[in-house]
């Protein structure tokens, strides 16, 4: 019975980020053709994200280890065990901003209007396509728009979840740059909504995420890409075993 009324949130939940986006949808389709765009669309998405958790009784705690200056640009790194670690980063970041996501996304609904509009689509087993992506964020990163990527690359199976090692990408990415990393680590999402909450369900709860000091990149070369990804995973691996 518990596990059937899980259920019946997440499908609430769903419905309610549907029924939103649909009610912003025009708006939405006229900002999409302005140069402004990212900051509009994100402004929408954090709406959306507002509307959507608040009336299905789920909220973000989020805590800053310190005063982000947001008129900069990052690369933003967290973990990923669930479909709420997009909602926790889009409310957490404050600047202009989009998402890499896998390919697949772009059959969503609401999800694949933000890919086809200003975040990034990657096939994960196509080096063509993760190359075309990671060109694709250079060029944002340079017109100041910060890049939040995944980098274990998808959702752990396990539940409870695990972290997973990280890929490269985004590290050297940032290193070639010159931009700094921004961890984010989303501590208990997944208890909230694990995944797309298909199995377990959802539940009324808050999120607690923690933004971490940004790791700066200027002082580094290819050579530390790899140094730089293992202190990324160390400080989001620390906050989880810690919080």
């Amino acid at each position: 019975m518990k596990l059937v009324i899980k259920r019946i949130h997440t499908h609430f939940y769903r419905y309610s980020v549907a029924f939103f986006f649909i009610l912003v949808w025009p708006v939405l389709y006229f900002l999409s053709r302005r140069k402004s765009r990212y900051k509009y669309i994100n402004q929408f998405r954090r709406l959306i994200i507002y509307l959507s958790t608040t009336i299905s009784g789920i909220w973000f705690r989020i805590r800053y280890e310190t005063p982000v200056d947001w008129k900069r640009t990052y690369i933003i790194c967290g973990n990923h065990t669930s479909n709420l670690d997009v909602s926790s980063i889009s409310m957490a970041a404050k600047n202009n901003f989009c998402f890499i996501g896998k390919e697949e996304l772009l059959d969503n609904l609401v999800l694949g209007f933000f890919f086809r509009t200003i975040d990034i689509t990657v096939n994960r087993d196509s080096r063509m396509s993760s190359f075309r992506a990671f060109k694709s964020a250079a060029e944002k990163l340079k017109e100041g728009v910060s890049v939040v990527i995944f980098p274990e690359a998808t959702i752990p199976e396990e539940y409870p979840p695990k972290l997973h090692p990280f890929k490269n990408g985004a590290f050297r990415l940032a290193i070639e740059l010159k931009v700094p990393i921004l961890p984010v680590t989303s501590i208990d999402t997944w208890k909230i909504l694990w995944d797309t909450g298909k199995e377990h369900g959802s539940r009324p709860g808050i999120c607690d995420i923690f933004v971490h000091k940004p790791i700066e990149t200027a002082h580094l070369t290819l050579d530390d890409a790899d140094n730089l990804r293992d202190e990324v995973y160390d400080v989001i691996k620390h906050k989880l075993e810690t919080a």
